[in-house]
């Protein structure tokens, strides 16, 4: 039998083990998680349940970003469109397009790396590069920044808001850049968007016009995922770019 020193020994082995359980899965959840305030404040979306943001990661991507652009210009609806810098410097004449279409710009880092694992120097780049080639683009400040993965810390958050950049997240995504079929996205969109207005609140919506591996790379479900959304809301919810919410 376990002497009343040894029990006490391996419960407070336990507990020191669950604590540290529970510190680990507080930071994840703080990082990762897109509703997480832990770290600091994002935007996520308002309780206005008949708006909708549609907002593409990623891009800006030759093949696939101005079919994009010709079928927001034919509903009449602009949108958020979060670049890589590196993209936006090789395709200046696209990213200054989807500028001038009226569509909103936001920094989405300059190659895409975990921001929650990268150093406070590799932070600063990220977000400084982008903002440089992008205000150079569009010819004004950027004022929104979307963190690669939703992955963040308290320095990212900080440094975002010393740079004047409002931090996003979202409400409504799923995994368009994997998904082959444009029907499967949109539905589950769909219902994450209705699942949103239940509770009040307007959908902060994530698609992607690129892949931030390659550019060029096959967006053709997104783009029609995105069709279906505009119908299916048509007339009932007001589309909005996310400087509405700031």
């Amino acid at each position: 039998m376990l002497s009343h020193l040894a029990t006490a020994g391996i419960y407070g082995a336990i507990g020191v083990a669950g604590a540290a359980g529970l510190g680990i899965g507080g930071y994840t959840y703080a990082a990762r998680w897109p509703g997480s305030q832990l770290f600091g404040r994002t935007l996520i979306a308002p309780r206005r349940p008949k708006e909708l943001a549609l907002t593409y990661d990623d891009g800006p991507n030759p093949a696939w970003t101005p079919r994009l652009l010709d079928l927001l210009a034919e509903h009449k609806v602009r949108a958020t469109f979060f670049m890589l810098g590196s993209f936006a410097k090789a395709e200046r004449d696209l990213a200054q397009r989807v500028f001038e279409a009226g569509h909103l710009i936001g920094n989405h880092t300059w190659n895409h790396p975990k921001l929650s694992a990268a150093s406070d120097a590799q932070v600063l780049e990220q977000l400084t590069r982008t903002n440089d080639i992008l205000s150079q683009i569009i010819g004004e400040p950027v004022r929104f920044f979307r963190p690669p993965f939703g992955a963040r810390r308290p320095y990212v958050l900080k440094l975002a808001r010393q740079l004047g950049l409002i931090s996003v997240t979202w409400n409504a995504m799923t995994s368009d850049w994997s998904e082959p079929s444009a029907d499967k996205i949109a539905t589950s969109l769909m219902n994450k968007i209705d699942r949103n207005q239940r509770r009040g609140y307007a959908s902060n919506i994530v698609l992607h016009d690129g892949n931030h591996r390659t550019q060029g790379a096959d967006r053709g479900p997104s783009v029609t995922a995105t069709g279906q959304l505009l119908e299916r809301y048509a007339g009932t919810h007001t589309f909005v770019t996310l400087d509405v919410w700031s």
